[in-house]
Formats: C-alpha cells, structure tokens, sequence
C-alpha cells in the first residue's frame, strides 16, 4: 500500500486531546528497562526539563522507586499532583475480575497516588492466574488463562467510577480488538499504546486510533536498541544513514528527529532513557519541524519490523514467539 502522509492538525501542539477533552503531554518518559536505583533520578530529571507525562506498568518492577521520587517532587513543591500525566498497566496475570481492583491498588500504593490519570490493559491475552507474573510449564512455554478482556474491561470501567482512575485504556491490541472494546465498553478507550517507530509506522492502526478518537501512544519510538533480547544483525534504527542524514539539516539528534516524527503524526510518544543528558535532548523537540520530504522519507523506512515482540527460547534451544498461540495474541493480525 503507498505511503499516504498523515500529519496532525495539532502538530505545533504540546498536548493530544484525550476523548474527554482531557489532555496528554504528547512527549513523556518511558520507565521500561529503568533499572531501580536508576529511575528515581530519571524522573526527577525529566520533571526538572518540563516533562509532565510518565509512563509506568507494575511489571516494570520500579514502580515503588517512582513511587518515592514523585513523592519528593510534590513535597518539595517542584510540581504538584495534579501537573503530572501518570499512566499504569495492568499486568497479564490479574485479567480476571477479582484480581483487577487489587492489582491496580498495588500500583497506586507503589506510586504513592490516590488515582491514575490513565490504566491500560497491557496486553489483551491472559497468564494464569496467581502472584507469579511469569507462569511457566516445564518446557518453558507460558501458562495461560483464557478471561476475555471484556471482563477485565468491566472492571476497568468500575475503577474509573470510583474515581481510582481518570481514563482507561489498551496496550498492544490490534485494530480488531480495539473496536471491540469500543463498540462493546460503556466507556471508551482513550489510548491504544503500541510499538511504533520509522520501521514499523503503524498507519492503519493509527487511522483506526483517528477514527474513533482514540489516542495513539508509541513506545520503542527509538527502536529499543537496548531491549535484552536484541541480536547483533537486528535492525538498528538510530545507526540509519538516511535518519542521520535528516539529523544533520536539522541540526538535532536522530533520536530528536524520531520523536519529532511523531509528534507531527499527533502520535503521543514515551522515549526511555536514564542518562540526564538525553532526557532532556528528547524532551527538546518543540523548536523545529520536519518537511514534508522529510516526514514522507522517515515514513518509507517501514519495514514493517517489531523490536518489541516477545520471544521465548524453549528447554531445546528453539525461539517462538511466546505467545501466537493465544487465541486473543494481538500480532496475528495485521494490524
């Protein structure tokens, strides 16, 4: 299918809108693969630049530092509670009804808040249930539950009720799950957080986003070059000649092109990163734009490739995707 540029309206922006009338910061900080002891002085980092949205998730495993580095933000009066845009994520293990309410009271706990601006469901398919957030059988295969996210939605939308939770929303579901919880929920999604990047551009699912009012949030935007799983042939976004290329005229970093392509897209996006430097160089992306040769070229890098696809390795040294078994896996569609 030919490229068909898509820009936002609102690109010059520094907020989406939210199908409340709500708005997101449209660049945040990802805290996946921030190992503790090191995210706590990322997030006050981020903060210090101006960054007011933070992307967690219980599975991060990091959420009690955050917990305590935002606590020092609002005693110190750097920023109050209601100037930050905090997300959460539902882990795999508590899709079952009764497990949804104490899973997101441990998140709030961790983090020290009364309410999340946001809750996603993490992925739609289901692990057994129990505290063992990777239940495995002997072979190494996942154990599975088969709770349809529809049940886990009806909870979901009970938390946002109680005032627990200002929106609620999805994580790495296909355009066909996505209408489903939308047609099917009594309130709407307000994200569907996937990865997306100038290898994997994800334009169908972001038309479908558009169409429904449903804001598109990229994770991975740089490519996860530091994912634990990566192989040295594997794809390199940030090394691409044609990216730098961009940098150059620009006068910015690969990295700040890549954030800025989003950005144009009206795409909410959550680079990761510890190091103080490069926080504030990603948060730096409001003071230039790309053309329209630049954008379309970033566009035609599409692969389309997944960095962010999770693999298994089994007892016999064989690799699968872990989990396209499942009957809801989202990446056997297409989109």
């Amino acid at each position: 299918m030919p490229w068909k540029l898509e820009r936002s309206d609102k690109f010059n922006g520094t907020h989406a809108t939210l199908h409340t009338g709500a708005k997101i910061p449209i660049v945040g900080l990802g805290t996946w693969k921030s190992k503790p002891g090191e995210v706590a002085a990322a997030i006050r980092v981020g903060v210090e630049a101006g960054v007011r949205h933070i992307d967690c998730a219980q599975i991060y495993g990091n959420e009690k530092e955050i917990g305590e580095a935002l606590k020092g933000l609002f005693d110190s009066g750097i920023v109050k509670r209601e100037d930050l845009f905090i997300t959460s994520k539902l882990w795999n293990s508590f899709h079952s009804a009764q497990d949804v309410r104490p899973a997101l009271q441990k998140t709030l706990t961790d983090l020290q808040l009364d309410y999340l601006d946001l809750y996603l469901i993490h992925w739609p398919h289901g692990f057994e249930r129990g505290d063992v957030l990777f239940p495995r059988n002997e072979d190494g295969t996942v154990r599975y539950a088969d709770t349809h996210y529809m049940e886990t939605w009806g909870e979901m939308e009970k938390a946002v009720n109680d005032g627990l939770v200002r929106h609620i929303g999805l994580s790495n579901f296909n355009c066909r799950q996505m209408n489903e919880v939308y047609d099917k929920g009594t309130i709407k999604p307000a994200v569907n957080q996937c990865e997306c990047h100038a290898y994997l551009v994800q334009e169908q699912l972001l038309e479908a986003c558009r169409k429904l009012n449903v804001v598109f949030t990229a994770y991975s935007p740089l490519g996860s070059g530091d994912r634990p799983w990566a192989k040295p042939d594997d794809p390199k976004l940030l090394d691409d000649a044609n990216l730098k290329a961009i940098a150059d005229r620009c006068g910015k970093t690969s990295a700040q092109v890549l954030i800025r392509f989003q950005v144009e897209r009206g795409v909410a996006v959550i680079p990761k990163s510890v190091n103080a430097d490069r926080i504030r160089a990603n948060f730096d992306v409001f003071n230039f734009e790309l053309s329209e040769e630049d954008m379309v070229t970033l566009a035609a890098f599409n692969r389309p490739w997944r960095a962010c696809e999770p693999k298994l390795t089994l007892s016999d040294g064989r690799e699968i995707a872990r989990d396209a078994g499942h009957p809801l896996y989202p990446f056997n569609d297409a989109y």
